[in-house]
């Protein structure tokens, strides 16, 4: 036999579109919301290929949290992945740039990591990536 006492339900995609809009305001960012809920600023489109959702990408990023903490990173030479094997919102994401583009993703959890989180992520996270689209591969 348990006790079990609920403390607090949270509803995670309302909390992420609460905080993406509040980053997107303090950082008087220019963002585009996607039907999806993906949140991206593209600064630069590119002038090359267009990836799909199946493609292998160079992609050089940075991943961090809404307080900047940063929590994955690629080198300068960039990572290469498939984009059918990467969270929701980089599937999504990166196939808005072409090569050479670059710009910012707002992702909420549940294209993300959702709410169980993954290694240094912790569930219902929002993550924000700095992206450059270095090559379709």
């Amino acid at each position: 036999m348990f006790d079990i006492k609920l403390i607090e339900i949270i509803d995670y995609e309302a909390q992420n579109e609460i905080d993406i809009l509040k980053y997107i305001d303090d950082n008087s960012l220019e963002a585009t919301k996607t039907d999806s809920g993906l949140y991206y600023v593209i600064n630069e489109e590119g002038t090359g290929a267009r990836p799909t959702a199946n493609s292998n990408v160079t992609v050089d990023y940075k991943g961090y949290f809404l307080d900047g903490t940063v929590f994955d990173e690629s080198n300068s030479d960039g990572l290469s992945i498939g984009l059918n094997q990467v969270i929701a919102g980089w599937t999504e994401g990166i196939q808005l740039f072409k090569e050479g583009g670059d710009g910012v993703l707002l992702i909420p959890s549940n294209l993300g990591y959702g709410i169980r989180g993954s290694g240094a992520v912790p569930g219902g996270a929002v993550l924000i990536f700095d992206v450059k689209l270095i090559r379709v591969n």
